[in-house]
């Protein structure tokens, strides 16, 4: 197993490489190129100045997040295919540096959904939010406009100002969707795409849904093992896997995360690790790593991937804001450290016991 760290890049991120470098086993950052939007080609000169940032603190760029896919890809369009093609050669572009992963979605016009971005916790800190309630009673619109970051300072993906501008119409277009016809536009990518990822060794690793049930009346398709069952039986390539997200999957209480690991570890090419409390009315709060302090049994997760001798890549997600951080959203440098320190504390033992 290695030991990732997302980074929003210099300029973008509250985060310096320099930062992450004092944090115990870390060896990879996990990147991308967050002000591209869906569509275009990444150029091999951006890539190239990527690994140079890196070089001087050792970090290895073997997991990219996320070479976003273009809303015409999802609603199957004509011009899919000029979009498919260019996702080709950035697959061809990544590989000439060594990546060995591309994590994306295959959400309709949202990446996430969370309705409070700061919401406070019993401990002081603040946390993602989810309300159930809110979700069900407002538009798309109106839920877009709570989606700010309070500093204004940094970019929050998935809901970029293109995206939000063009909100309506995105809607209609999906006005009548099925769960059928979405996984029948996964299918028409994933077989275009494969076999360039397996040429040029790189494992496709889809995200789940997040939350992992639909919403406004979008179809989704990643967010229980059954529909991952049929997401990777119909393309059966092994470069069509997984982003396992145990916080993602874990806000459905009816996913038994540790079972879905097992199911799927061959198929599991990146992970996110982090914990969710879930209430009993379906809201859900993000909270520390800890395995008591959520729903997610992250120790049995850690115990499951060490049983599998797991040599992917994981990364902590979406910690707290804590001891008054100012950052992005989910994305701090504090409590994701505290989270890199309990996995691989928990990892240490079970390697050990195995010993």
């Amino acid at each position: 197993m290695q030991m990732g760290f997302r980074w929003y890049g210099t300029g973008n991120d509250s985060v310096t490489l320099p930062y992450i470098k004092q944090i115990p086993g870390v060896t990879s950052i996990v990147w991308s190129l967050h002000d591209m939007a869906a569509g275009p080609v990444w150029p091999i000169e951006r890539i190239a100045r990527v690994q140079e940032e890196f070089k001087p603190f050792g970090f290895n760029m073997d997991v990219v997040e996320s070479v976003n896919v273009h809303e015409d890809i999802k609603l199957g369009l004509p011009a899919r295919d000029q979009y498919i093609e260019n996702y080709i050669q950035t697959i061809k572009n990544l590989s000439e540096f060594g990546v060995k992963v591309i994590c994306y979605n295959f959400m309709p016009i949202f990446d996430w959904t969370r309705t409070d971005l700061f919401h406070p916790m019993p401990d002081g800190s603040t946390a993602l939010f989810f309300e159930a309630a809110k979700v069900n009673n407002v538009s798309p619109e109106d839920l877009a406009k709570t989606v700010l970051d309070g500093s204004g300072k940094y970019t929050m993906p998935g809901w970029e100002p293109e995206r939000l501008a063009h909100i309506k119409e995105a809607f209609k277009a999906y006005e009548g969707f099925t769960e059928e016809r979405l996984l029948n536009n996964f299918k028409y990518f994933m077989e275009a795409i494969a076999p360039a990822a397996e040429k040029e060794g790189i494992r496709m690793a889809i995200h789940p849904d997040d939350p992992p049930w639909s919403i406004f009346g979008i179809p989704r398709i990643v967010n229980n093992a059954e529909n991952i069952r049929r997401l990777l039986a119909a393309v059966p390539s092994k470069a069509n896997g997984l982003t396992f997200c145990t916080g993602s999957l874990g806000a459905n209480p009816k996913n038994d995360i540790v079972s879905m690991v097992n199911e799927f570890i061959d198929r599991i090419y990146f992970i996110h690790v982090r914990n969710v409390k879930v209430f009993p009315n379906g809201d859900f709060i993000e909270c520390s790593h800890r395995a008591q302090d959520g729903n997610v049994p992250i120790d049995l997760v850690m115990k499951t991937l060490s049983d599998h001798d797991f040599k992917g890549c994981i990364r902590p997600d979406h910690g707290r804001h804590i001891w008054d951080e100012k950052c992005r959203p989910g994305y701090g440098l504090y409590d994701r450290a505290l989270g890199i320190m309990y996995l691989l504390g928990v990892w240490d033992i079970l390697q050990r016991a195995k010993k």
